[in-house]
């Protein structure tokens, strides 16, 4: 687990004055208080959870309160919000009493649409003092109202959704270092949890690594990133890139997934990713429990050998010595034996270490990335 224990607000305040979640870099920031007293956002974070009606929903509060809990003040959920974070209820006003600096938009529906209450409840936080992040397609700078309640308080917008200008065409070329790539049958199968968690297993043994983030929760988590489903098809490869560069440190590149090959929707982007990551290494990732794609009731989810195969299959154009090195499965749906059992019996098949990154960890399949590519140079080493 993450490590829950509180920290200063002054660390905070240090952070964002350091620029540590401007993120400037890589992802969009857009900053309309034009006599603001700061051009910056961060913890700690109110999060925001609107009227969400499921867990999905909100997957990029909770991986924020999961990951970065010390980050986390509180939640503030519209009256028919069905879902919690189990975090403190706190109001606007009250959020950044407490010492909130910005609100995140946690929750998200189809197409990441803005709806009217969203945009008043932002609205009514930057009035309150706060800064807005959100991770929606719709765009905080885009509506007016929003951008004036910004510039009238010298507040700072964030939008995750906006890739940094200049993503060149990728090139497939080899470049130095080493990366693993996580895959999914579906979206939202824990593509994002298991790469943080494969990075902090790798750390924790003292190995060089950096979790890639390519979409919107992944860069909140990790400060930088660029949000993949928000390129331009034609540079997707490139963005995956740009993200995992050249590193001479004999060091991983963790690079989250995006999508699924397999889902009518954003099997593009995933194939993007695939050539531009240009992988050593593969986990596929999988909930057992679903029973169709995202979104999709007319589609069953793939075979997971099938699934497994066509991304090595994708990933070999670029890399053709690639390799699968384990299988994570989340297991949040099922009872504690039977999640046991489903990775027991799949690792069995696969031959492969099969894990429920948050409830068993991960490191069978470190284990086995290390043992696959020890003594070996990277690409372009």
């Amino acid at each position: 687990m993450a490590e829950a224990s509180a920290q200063p607000a002054g660390r905070y305040a240090a952070a964002v004055r350091a620029g540590r979640f401007a993120n400037m870099e890589y992802t969009g920031v857009s900053n309309p208080g034009e006599d603001a007293a700061h051009d910056r956002w961060g913890p700690p974070y109110l999060l925001y959870l609107g009227s969400a009606t499921d867990e999905l929903s909100i997957k990029t509060a909770r991986g924020l309160a999961y990951w970065r809990p010390q980050w986390c003040l509180g939640q503030y959920r519209r009256r028919d919000c069905a879902v919690t974070l189990g975090l403190p209820e706190l109001g606007l006003a009250q959020a950044r009493a407490a010492g909130a600096d910005t609100m995140v938009i946690g929750a998200a529906n189809a197409g990441g649409v803005m709806g009217p209450a969203i945009v008043a409840d932002t609205i009514a936080a930057l009035d309150a003092g706060l800064n807005v992040a959100s991770g929606l397609h719709h765009k905080l700078r885009d509506h007016p109202g929003i951008v004036a309640a910004a510039r009238r308080n010298g507040r700072t917008l964030f939008d995750a959704r906006a890739p940094r200008p200049g993503i060149p065409v990728g090139t497939g070329r080899p470049r130095p270092g080493r990366r693993l790539l996580t895959v999914g049958t579906d979206c939202s199968v824990g593509k994002m949890y298991t790469a943080l968690a494969i990075e902090r297993a790798l750390r924790r043994r003292g190995l060089p690594a950096d979790f890639r983030a390519t979409g919107q929760t992944g860069i909140l988590v990790a400060g930088a990133g660029i949000p993949i489903d928000a390129v331009v098809a034609d540079f997707i490869s490139g963005a995956a890139e740009a993200i995992s560069p050249a590193r001479h440190d004999d060091g991983w590149d963790l690079i989250e997934g995006q999508g699924s090959l397999f889902h009518p929707s954003y099997a593009g982007v995933s194939l993007g990713l695939l050539h531009g990551a240009r992988p050593d290494a593969l986990v596929l990732c999988h909930e057992p429990t679903r029973r169709h794609m995202r979104g999709l009731p007319d589609y069953p989810l793939p075979e997971l050998a099938a699934c497994l195969e066509a991304n090595l299959a994708a990933a070999r154009l670029t890399n053709p010595a690639v390799q699968a090195v384990g299988i994570a499965l989340n297991t949040s749906g099922l009872p504690p034996h039977q999640a046991e059992a489903a990775c027991r019996r799949v690792g069995e098949r696969f031959g492969l270490p099969c894990q429920d990154p948050v409830a068993m960890g991960v490191d069978a399949i470190v284990d086995r990335l290390l043992a696959c590519f020890a003594g070996r140079a990277s690409a372009a080493g």
